[in-house]
């Protein structure tokens, strides 16, 4: 790796520290006592809160030109708040400060996209953004890897349990210290690409081979992508063939692009139904380093899967591997719960059969995550089609943060069973309305 991308590797020791945290923190809010619907509202707060930190920490960096502070002040303020977690002491104040990680988090996103294409030719900068995004996966799985480790370490060091998640935020809080210093180093000279020129190729970029990213996270895109593609929405990206802006963003869309994102919006609505309560489902019944074990096994399963997931969509008709896909995760929901109700808790079957499950949960993502940019560019029309990611992306965030809530109150009412059954049957509405749409 070059002088001048050595900072990727600053990042994604960031990120891993915010992928650690990502299954630390609904546990340890359970460890205070949160509720099933508490819990819910945890994930629907952070999927809320980071487009905002996005678009309001771009405007500061847009009025101030600079670019360095903010990712400076990202990896520092995760490293604060990570820090302040253990003071915590009920529910609410997690909740807070989980929405102040991810509104850090997601301030940097307006200003990591410049960086890592500077410099670079545009013909390139699709490998550049790949490679960004990379990172920020290899750093995720990496805290998951640590949080497995601990916490299947720390009961046998006789460490009560939630003594063990306030140490293991504090190292967290250190690793994204030792990335704020490599950063601070490392760091490369200012960036010389305007906002406005790398959103107008941003939208013409193909998405195909970016990496997914955060692989589990119920939205289909990241602040990032949902950030940039809004901001062509907002600049008329979305206008009709003739020139003329329309007035309501989907206006300009074709009925079959409309009816799509429409799918996307209740598939995502399942997801998140499903993933809201999936913590404590499984804080009830395995302890914290087996609950770490099953998501880092979702997570590998999304990762392997990634590339043959784009090779079978090159194949085959985009819609088609998308509906197998969806079909799969939409049995696989109601099945985690089953094996909840078939196999005792905390015994060796029933931890195979959830990272089993989760692994082909997070197999599926892949393909989903891959077919659903490359179905809406092909739906839309050149001069539409970054207003139409917008647009279809922006639904998805907010389709998530009302289905986490959603399925943590539906939990605490009715049980998991039944909830995973409604993200199930929200799953395949939104299959239905792919495939009938073809």
């Amino acid at each position: 790796m070059d002088r001048a991308r050595r900072w990727l590797v600053a990042w994604g020791l960031g990120y891993a520290a915010v992928g650690g945290a990502s299954v630390l923190v609904p546990l340890y809010a359970i460890a205070l006592d949160a509720s099933l619907a508490f819990v819910g509202l945890i994930a629907a707060t952070a999927a809320l809160v980071g487009v905002p930190g996005a678009l309001a920490w771009a405007a500061l960096a847009a009025r101030t030109r600079r670019r360095r502070p903010f990712v400076l002040v990202a990896l520092g303020a995760t490293a604060v708040v990570l820090a302040l977690v253990p003071l915590a002491t009920t529910p609410v104040a997690v909740l807070l400060l989980n929405a102040a990680l991810w509104f850090v988090v997601a301030a940097a996103v307006p200003v990591l996209n410049l960086i890592v294409v500077e410099g670079a030719p545009v013909d390139e900068w699709d490998g550049h953004i790949a490679s960004l995004n990379a990172w920020q996966g290899y750093g995720w799985v990496a805290g998951l890897l640590v949080g497995t480790a601990w916490t299947l370490a720390v009961p046998r060091l006789g460490v009560d349990p939630i003594a063990g998640q306030r140490l293991l935020f504090l190292l967290l809080a250190g690793v994204a210290g030792a990335a704020l210093l490599l950063a601070r180093a490392w760091y490369p000279e200012p960036s010389t690409v305007s906002a406005d020129r790398f959103r107008r190729v941003y939208a013409r970029l193909p998405h195909a081979n970016w990496g997914a990213g955060r692989y589990l996270r119920a939205s289909l895109y990241g602040p990032a992508r949902i950030f940039w593609e809004l901001r062509a929405l907002r600049n008329g990206a979305g206008s009709r063939r003739d020139g003329a802006r329309s007035p309501v963003p989907l206006a300009g869309f074709s009925p079959s692009l409309r009816r799509y994102v429409l799918a996307v919006v209740v598939f995502s609505l399942g997801f998140a139904v499903f993933w809201g309560p999936v913590p404590a489902f499984l804080a009830e019944r395995v302890d914290d380093g087996a609950v770490f074990g099953v998501y880092l096994a979702g997570n590998l399963g999304s990762a392997v899967c990634y590339g043959p997931a784009g090779r079978l969509a090159g194949r085959y008709a985009p819609r088609v591997v998308q509906a197998g896909a969806l079909a799969g995760r939409g049995a696989l929901f109601p099945g985690v719960a089953l094996v909840g109700v078939a196999l005792p808790a905390a015994a060796l079957p029933a931890l195979a059969g959830y990272a089993l499950a989760f692994g082909l949960i997070g197999a599926t993502w892949a393909f989903i995550a891959v077919t659903t940019a490359g179905i809406v560019s092909r739906l839309a029309d050149e001069s539409t089609r970054g207003a139409a990611l917008g647009a279809q992306a922006a639904a998805a965030g907010l389709a998530t943060a009302v289905g986490s809530a959603l399925g943590g109150v539906v939990a605490g009412a009715a049980g998991y069973l039944p909830t995973f059954s409604l993200g199930a049957a929200l799953v395949f509405v939104g299959l239905a309305l792919v495939v009938l749409d073809r």
